[in-house]
């Protein structure tokens, strides 16, 4: 038996195993079809330091599949001749087999903890709900950057929510794959991210839909919320005095390199940047949304006009065309992008609006890192008339 290993994160949870899970002596996990009915579970075998590997002859099996499925599309011989199947080939099976995040459901979860919190559940739902989006966030990054962008520029009745979760998966992002934070600091950043509008999430929701100036008492409330909203939690029963000081610190201007930061305020001044970026993207009655563009130049310059870091690593880890955002193309398409390229400048694409300003019956996908398809501007949100299918979308991305 020759086996190949796998990654943790894209084993399913609450669906039949596709393959059996072997240790990697060869010892039986979990059989084909077996149930991991939580992540407790699984956290528990990989806890206990074993490799996940699945056996050759499910990948051999897998290879014959693709063989057929690429006789079927007629791809020529010489690439038929070298293909082959690699691990990789074997987890994108299982994320896209398991791919089941509703990002409706989430938002709704999310705006109802953090309109109505009750002590006696607070934690225990607050720590579900992260857990739910930073997984989603690990497994399938692309698709959440697609999923919360779009909705940022379209769920306006519950802006504050909507905020909050965006925020949370793009510092998440940079925390982890730019400033390779360890994991206790990641969670604690994203439960802040979560909570620190907690104190005024109605009034923020009142405030999306305002069209008028804030009033005075409105202005006096957004300048001491983040206060407010660390007092809120400690009388919801948070103790961890790292969330609580960044929730407090969150609105904190102060430039400078992180080294000389401590901790705590490492994970405000990351929320303090994801903060401006996703405030300045969503739209609001009084106002239409920035660019992505625009947004992250905003983000990436300290108060002083120098390159700020954690602006940098938001903007290394997002791209310059976040998921989520419309460009033009030199074919003169327009597409949305849906998947992080090989550097900032040339992410996948799926094309909605052809050339000659029709929509696609189906999303067409490009690499703008190839000449033809290079990005020349980008599209307001507003201006892309096409209605996005984007469960669709998501499933295919």
């Amino acid at each position: 038996m020759k086996l190949v290993t796998v990654n943790a994160d894209v084993v399913p949870l609450n669906k039949p195993l596709p393959f059996a899970l072997r240790s990697a002596t060869g010892v039986l996990l979990a059989k084909k079809g077996y149930v991991i009915g939580s992540l407790a579970e699984l956290e528990h075998l990989v806890g206990l330091g074993v490799s996940l590997c699945i056996d050759e002859s499910d990948h051999q099996r897998e290879y014959v599949g693709k063989l057929h499925a690429m006789l079927r599309k007629e791809v020529n011989l010489g690439e038929i001749a070298n293909a082959h199947i690699t691990a990789g080939d074997l987890q994108k099976k299982v994320v896209d087999d398991n791919y089941d995040a509703d990002w409706l459901g989430l938002l709704a979860r999310a705006n109802a903890l953090l309109r109505d919190p009750q002590k006696a559940t607070f934690l225990k739902l607050l720590e579900a709900l992260h857990r739910d989006i930073s997984l989603q966030t690990r497994r399938y990054p692309d698709a959440t950057l697609l999923a919360l962008m779009h909705l940022s520029a379209t769920e306006l009745r519950s802006y504050s929510a909507m905020h909050a979760m965006l925020v949370c998966v793009t510092a998440e992002l940079a925390a982890t794959q730019v400033l390779n934070w360890p994991q206790e600091m990641v969670d604690t950043l994203g439960k802040v991210a979560l909570t620190m509008n907690i104190s005024m999430t109605s009034m923020q929701d009142d405030l999306a839909l305002q069209i008028t100036p804030l009033l005075a008492t409105q202005r006096h409330l957004v300048e001491v919320h983040a206060a407010f909203s660390a007092e809120f939690l400690k009388d919801l029963g948070v103790t961890d005095p790292v969330w609580l000081e960044a929730v407090f610190h969150h609105l904190d201007k102060t430039p400078g390199p992180m080294a000389a930061r401590s901790p705590t305020l490492r994970i405000a001044r990351l929320i303090q940047r994801a903060n401006v970026f996703a405030a300045m993207l969503a739209p609001r009655a009084s106002r239409e949304p920035l660019q992505p563009g625009v947004a992250m130049q905003t983000c990436y310059f300290d108060e002083n006009h120098d390159v700020d870091e954690s602006g940098a690593a938001l903007i290394k880890v997002l791209g310059i065309y976040a998921p989520g955002s419309y460009v033009r193309l030199a074919t003169q398409e327009v597409a949305v992008v849906v998947r992080r390229g090989a550097n900032t400048t040339t992410p996948r694409v799926a094309v909605l609006v052809n050339r000659h300003g029709m929509p696609t019956a189906e999303p067409m996908f490009r690499d703008t890192s190839q000449k033809e398809y290079r990005i020349v501007a980008t599209v307001a949100h507003r201006d892309v008339k096409v209605q996005l299918n984007l469960s669709r979308l998501l499933a295919m991305v």
